[in-house]
């Protein structure tokens, strides 16, 4: 089983800020802003190559839910970050996306 399914799974802990019958948001360990969400389906999608028909209602929540997780930590600008595959930096081979904010980011993505 992988981190985040672990974490689903309730094998390892985690700081949860939202959770439902699809997703799961928590606090990232290693925040790189003062806000540092990270949502994950709790269907197991590698990445987002692996969105299919039949999985994308998963993607298509977590994007309906990210406004409210972000306003229920005090934002309502912010960034949206997911990386696909290791030379992208997916470091969690488990579809996920960063809500990051709390500060002023900037134009440049890296």
């Amino acid at each position: 089983m992988c981190l985040f399914c672990e974490i689903v799974a309730g094998n390892i802990p985690s700081t949860k800020v939202y959770e439902d019958d699809m997703i799961l948001a928590f606090k990232d360990i290693n925040p790189v802003a003062p806000v540092h969400i990270v949502v994950v389906p709790k269907l197991h999608i590698e990445n987002v190559n692996g969105i299919t028909e039949e999985n994308s209602k998963y993607v298509s929540h977590i994007f309906e839910k990210i406004p409210e997780i972000a306003k229920s930590q005090g934002i309502d600008s912010y960034r949206v970050i997911n990386n696909c595959g290791e030379d992208a930096g997916q470091s969690v081979m488990h579809l996920h996306f960063h809500i990051v904010g709390g500060t002023k980011l900037g134009e440049k993505i890296i």
